[in-house]
This record gives structure tokens, sequence and C-alpha cells, in this order.
């Protein structure tokens, strides 16, 4: 691995505290995919109806990017950040309480428009602040936060479900945790310089926001990015958001793992996907993005076999855990956003939007 680049202390709270929110954001999405067939007993509902708990939430999340991203162009990226996770975490809290299966439909759709908005704004503020020639490793170490709150919300439910035997519910009750990220956020991270700077020149340019937006190049770049992250998204979510109900079904091909075995899948597969966060976010800057997203994909075909048929407990790790390596070539996505930013007719160049950042990711 390479020799840690220096941050300053601003730089490394905006880092912490930008991965701490996508590591909870992802802690609180993950929990409903490891109790589907718990709350499906409780609800009287089927998994295929489960489902739609997960459908609903990332639907939402493309408005909450849009909200979230447009608030942030305006006043900054520090106040809509500290709303956002606020929002979510309470979101989340009061999934607890949920009295049957429609008022959970309905916070699920909530809690999506919150963690709509985290990674595009959180990701922005990093990205401005972190070192432009060390933003392919510290993209991945960012990126890797979701594969650390998906081993988080592993690990609270083999703590919580199968060591204490509590009802799911409870796993909900630990989402209040990410509000005190906003105390992170307020207390120890400033504005971004490069939100400021490029607000003052447009003020000197005259350039307008919409006349920024509207330009035909970044309109072409923009639409890039959405295919990218569409495949991106596709390639996460397809391989992650019911793997656990696969290791634990007993028909349709299922492996019939106990709960407390295929949480220790999870937690291996997890493992994986933050190393290789770390890793090819690191090898994109000796490569470039483009080969280093390319080689991944290719890799992870031959992996499938293995991935999605039940050969054996020993040999569904292996894949899950190969699988996730590959996918986390995501982690090399925000630098190449980032890259694509859009500039002032002055030529100076503009931070990546937040509502670029994160209608594109949400995809």
């Amino acid at each position: 691995m390479p020799r840690a680049a220096t941050l300053d202390s601003d730089q490394r709270n905006s880092l912490i505290a930008s991965q701490l929110g996508w590591t909870m954001d992802a802690f609180d999405y993950f929990i409903v995919v490891l109790v589907y067939a718990d709350i499906a007993q409780e609800f009287g509902t089927s998994l295929t109806t489960m489902a739609f708990l997960t459908t609903a939430t990332l639907v939402m999340r493309p408005v909450g990017a849009l909200i979230f991203g447009l608030w942030a162009d305006r006043v900054g990226r520090r106040i809509p950040l500290m709303v956002d996770v606020t929002f979510y975490s309470v979101i989340g809290f009061l999934c607890a309480f949920a009295p049957n299966f429609t008022v959970l439909l309905v916070l699920r759709l909530l809690y999506g428009i919150g963690m709509g908005g985290e990674w595009g704004l959180g990701a922005a503020l990093a990205m401005e602040k972190v070192p432009a020639n060390r933003r392919g490793l510290f993209s991945g170490i960012l990126q890797g936060g979701y594969a650390a709150g998906y081993l988080l919300a592993s690990l609270a439910y083999l703590g919580v479900h199968s060591w204490l035997g509590l009802s799911w519910r409870w796993l909900f009750a630990l989402s209040i945790v990410p509000a005190l990220i906003s105390l992170i956020i307020r207390s120890r991270v400033q504005e971004s310089e490069a939100w400021v700077s490029t607000r003052e020149q447009l003020k000197v340019t005259r350039t307008r926001l919409r006349d920024v937006v509207l330009n035909g190049k970044v309109i072409r770049r923009f639409v890039y990015l959405i295919l990218l992250m569409t495949a991106f998204n596709w390639f996460s979510h397809g391989t992650q958001d019911v793997y656990p109900t696969f290791l634990k079904a007993t028909d349709h091909g299922g492996a019939g793992l106990s709960a407390g075995t295929a949480s220790l899948v999870v937690i291996g597969y997890n493992v994986g996907a933050i190393i290789g966060g770390m890793l090819f976010g690191w090898l994109s800057e000796r490569f470039g993005r483009r080969y280093t997203i390319v080689f991944c994909a290719v890799l992870a075909l031959p992996v499938l076999p293995l991935f999605a048929v039940d050969h054996g407990v020993g040999l569904l790790l292996l894949g899950s855990f190969l699988m996730q390596v590959f996918v986390q070539a995501r982690g090399a996505s925000s630098r190449c956003i980032s890259t694509r930013c859009p500039r002032t007719r002055s030529g100076a160049s503009t931070p990546a939007s937040p509502t670029s950042w994160a209608t594109c990711s949400q995809r």
C-alpha cells in the first residue's frame, strides 16, 4: 500500500465525518436486508412483498439527491449535510415502532430521501478538501465506508438477533447513532473552500450556476456519469441486497445456511469490499480510473459461479469475498466524478456540484 498522504486537521475531519456518515447510512439501509424474513413473519407478508422496502428506498434516493444537492449548491455543504444526517437517523429510528407493513413502507420511502442526499454531499465535501493527486486512494477509503456500514449491520444482527435473541426492532433503534455525526461536522469541519471560492468567481465573472449546468459539455458529462453510476449501482446492489436472503433460504436454490453462519459470510465479503475499495482506489491513481474499473468488471465475471451457486459455505464465502473486492472498483468513481466537474468562463476549476454528485450516484 502507498505511503499515507498528509492531511491537515480539517481535511482529515472532513474525510472521517463523510465516511462515518456514509457508513451509518449503509448500516441503516442493510438492516432491512438482514431482517427481511423476520419482518415478513411478524407482519404476515411474503418475501416478495418485503423487497418493496428496499425498492422504495432506492426509488426515493434520486429525489433526496436532487433536493439536498440543489440546497448545497446554494448554501454550502455543511448545513444541508447535518440536516440530512439527522433526518435519516430519526426516520430510521422511527422504523423500530412501525405497527404494520404500510407504515414501515412509508418510513423507508422517507428514509430514501435522506439516503439520497448523504453520498453526494459527503463525497463533495471530502473530495473538495483532500489533495487532488490522492483522490483515488481517499475515494476508495470513502467508498469503503459503505461496506463498513454493511459489516456493522451484520455484526449488530449477529449480536442482537442470534446471540441475544431480540426482535428486529432493536436493530432499528440503533439508527439514532448517526445523529452524532452531525455534531462532528458542526464542531470540527469547516465549509468547503472550493465552494466558497467558486461562489466568489461566479459573482466576479457574472456567471450564473444555470449557465454552467446547462452548458452542452457539462450535460454530456452528466449523462455519461449517470450511465456509469447506473451500471455501478446495478453491480453493487445486485450482488448485495438479496444475498443474505439467498444464503438463508431453504427453497428455490437457496444455500440453507443458519442465520449465524449467513451473518459470518456477510461479514467476510464486506471485509473484502473494504479491501477492494482501498486497493483499487489507490491503483486508479497509477493506472487510471477507466482501466481499473473495466479490469475489475471483467474479473468479476468468472467469479459468478462461485458467488451465485451453492457449492458449500466455504466456496460461497470465497465467491462473495472476491465479488465484493471487484465490486468496490466503484471506489474509483468518486475520483472519476470529481475530475469531470464543470468550469467557469474564466477557466477556473469549479467543484463537483453536489447536485451532479448526488443525482448521478443514485441511478
